[in-house]
């Protein structure tokens, strides 16, 4: 490309910087290191998630240099500017962890107002924890400006007598060191080790989830999702995108060109493939909706059908995502999708070239290894992502159900109405084998914010209870949660949906092969006690936290604030 843009590649930023009433522009832009020759460039956002509030995303200032080298040396002019981050694994459990899905939308709203504002052609966006990455791509889908999206990449496993580590390891041995399996020495060793530097969560838990289901859709460089955060293959990563911006300008390739249904489709096959988190559910629905692309709960259903999950990864595998890169990332899985005609491979993607291909000269897996299997031995011949319906949730609710669980638990409630006060009751040993754990005022106007319940979840693996109870939720849980768990029950308890209803000793029935989630009293004794409740009155009424309970919708839905019609 040439040094200077025309005004095809400028339309955005020529309204700023261009003739001589734009002169102030120019005036404040020298001093943030504009050249004159700059201003004749296609001027590239640089969207960083930098920061040192975790170690997800403490390297992704050094990412954002390199995706800025890559737009310099293409013939664009770069500007890196921040948004925020949360950390889910820091403030799991806290009443703190209600920002974590708000922080989505702050994300989304900030890149929009920032590139919005400032008149950027383009856009690489860097995202490292589990809501920078939606957020990212739900403001590049609004924005509809020539874009790549680059992940952080993930974290190396710690390690611990010969076994390797991640977070979820130290969510677990809390709970197995509340059942004395384990004592003060041993919980503190794991703590100290699990987390050895930086990247995202190791396993197929969010964070590798959505780089994936985002590479899947089109967005992301191949391999862009399978690569560590410490490494010269993602230093590389955000040179390209730099220079694929610019390429993308010149082709006038957008978003809404590459986002389409097919696209989603796609997403959705490999986050199924993968046995990927649940959040996927959620951040998919809100990203198509920011594309105004008609994705509904009822696809992943449709899709699930057909296509096996094959990924033997944790946190229901035993393969963490630094050894899938290993043996190859998820490219030679993508082929095989392909191949077998479970992907459509005619969606175009930033490199300009459609899936198939940029997955034509992918070579296959190594022979001998277990960890990706083949579509016809797979783990579960169809989708582990298992919307559920009926009484207890009209609108749908998503579970998480490998088969390793098994497929159909009856049990009897216990009833909380806050995620700490079931932790504590599954700490104390109140919880027993055959109990249904009901955790509700959890929801996105409820909470408000829809915690994820990692901490309940992993106390009940650590005690040992994994196939013995179950729990439901109309909040969500983290991609590191595994057992028979239902979450984002809609609709959810505060606005009046069954769960609000459920007393202790209801029999409760979740059944992953007919797709239902059941509570056992018949339709009058439902309607006698919703007669007889009250909506509790809001936990806040000022600040961010009220604002998003006031205009967030239903999970059901996609949890997205920005619906206000």
């Amino acid at each position: 490309m040439s040094q200077s843009g025309d005004k095809n590649t400028r339309a955005h930023s020529a309204l700023v910087v261009d003739g001589m009433e734009r002169a102030p522009s120019r005036a404040m832009l020298h001093a943030v290191g504009f050249s004159n020759d700059d201003f004749k460039k296609p001027q590239i956002g640089i969207a960083s998630t930098w920061s040192m509030v975790t170690p997800c995303n403490m390297h992704i200032n050094k990412l954002a240099d390199a995706a800025g080298i890559g737009v310099n040396n293409s013939g664009g002019k770069a500007v890196i500017f921040n948004t925020i981050t949360i950390s889910d694994g820091i403030s799991m459990g806290t009443e703190g962890m209600k920002y974590s899905l708000v922080s989505r939308e702050v994300i989304a709203d900030s890149i929009e107002t920032v590139v919005g504002c400032q008149g950027f052609d383009g856009i690489v966006a860097i995202g490292g924890c589990d809501k920078n990455m939606p957020g990212c791509m739900m403001a590049i889908s609004r924005l509809n400006r020539p874009s790549v999206f680059v992940y952080g990449g993930t974290i190396m496993p710690g390690c611990h007598k010969d076994k390797k580590l991640d977070v979820v390891s130290v969510f677990e041995a809390v709970g197995a060191r509340a059942n004395n399996q384990i004592d003060d020495a041993e919980l503190a060793a794991i703590e100290a080790k699990a987390i050895p530097g930086p990247g995202s969560c190791g396993g197929m838990y969010t964070a590798n989830t959505m780089a994936s289901a985002i590479e899947a859709l089109g967005m992301s460089l191949p391999n862009s999702s399978a690569q560590a955060a410490i490494s010269d293959d993602k230093r590389l990563d955000c040179e390209r995108a730099g220079a694929a911006v610019l390429e993308l300008l010149r082709q006038d390739i957008k978003p809404s060109d590459i986002m389409t249904k097919p696209a989603f489709e796609n997403a959705i096959t490999v986050v199924i493939a993968l046995g990927g988190s649940t959040n996927a559910v959620l951040h998919l629905l809100a990203m198509a909706n920011a594309a105004n692309v008609d994705i509904t709960l009822d696809d992943f259903t449709r899709i699930g059908k057909h296509v096996p999950l094959v990924a033997d990864l944790k946190p229901s595998g035993k393969y963490q995502m630094a050894e899938l890169i290993e043996i190859g990332g998820i490219q030679p899985l993508m082929k095989v999708l392909l191949d077998k005609g479970l992907l459509h491979g005619d969606c175009l993607t930033v490199t300009g070239k459609t899936m198939a291909e940029n997955l034509a000269n992918v070579n296959p897996y190594p022979d001998g290894q277990d960890m990706i299997r083949s579509l016809d031995n797979p783990i579960k011949k169809d989708s582990h992502l298992v919307v559920l319906y009926g009484n207890l949730a009209s609108e749908g609710a998503v579970a998480k159900i490998t088969g390793k669980e098994g497929l159909v638990f009856t049990g009897t409630a216990k009833v909380f109405d806050a995620e700490e006060q079931a932790l504590q009751s599954i700490l104390n040993g109140d919880i027993v084998k055959g109990d249904v754990i009901v955790i509700r005022y959890e929801g996105p106007k409820g909470g408000p914010g829809m915690r994820e319940m990692l901490s309940p979840t992993s106390a009940i693996m650590g005690k040992g209870l994994g196939k013995e109870v179950a729990l439901i939720t109309d909040g969500r849980f983290s991609g590191g949660t595994h057992g028979f768990v239902v979450g984002h029950i809609t609709p959810e308890a505060y606005v009046g949906g069954a769960l609000a209803i459920v007393e202790n000793g209801d029999a409760i029935t979740i059944d992953a092969e007919k797709n239902l989630l059941t509570l056992h009293i018949d339709d009058q004794a439902v309607a006698t006690r919703l007669a007889k409740w009250q909506q509790p009155a809001p936990r806040y009424t000022r600040g961010v936290l009220a604002k998003y309970a006031k205009l967030v919708n239903s999970a059901s839905l996609g949890a997205v604030t920005d619906n206000l019609d």
